[in-house]
């Protein structure tokens, strides 16, 4: 399995829970929580788009 695809797969799992991570934040009310949420969001999802940008998906050789 390329490396690759395996940054996809763990990016896109970071980005999915901090999104979740984010929701549940703002339903209790807690602004840092949801602050860095967005943070971790913004910046793994840039990752996970510029890796299949860069990479491909599937992966071109």
């Amino acid at each position: 399995m390329p490396t690759g695809i395996i940054l996809v797969v763990i990016f896109t799992l970071v980005t999915l829970l901090a999104a979740y991570g984010v929701i549940r934040s703002f339903r209790e009310k807690n602004f840092l929580g949801v602050l860095l949420g967005i943070g971790t969001v913004a910046v793994f999802g840039w990752f996970t788009i510029m890796t299949v940008i860069h990479h491909g998906y599937p992966v071109a050789h």
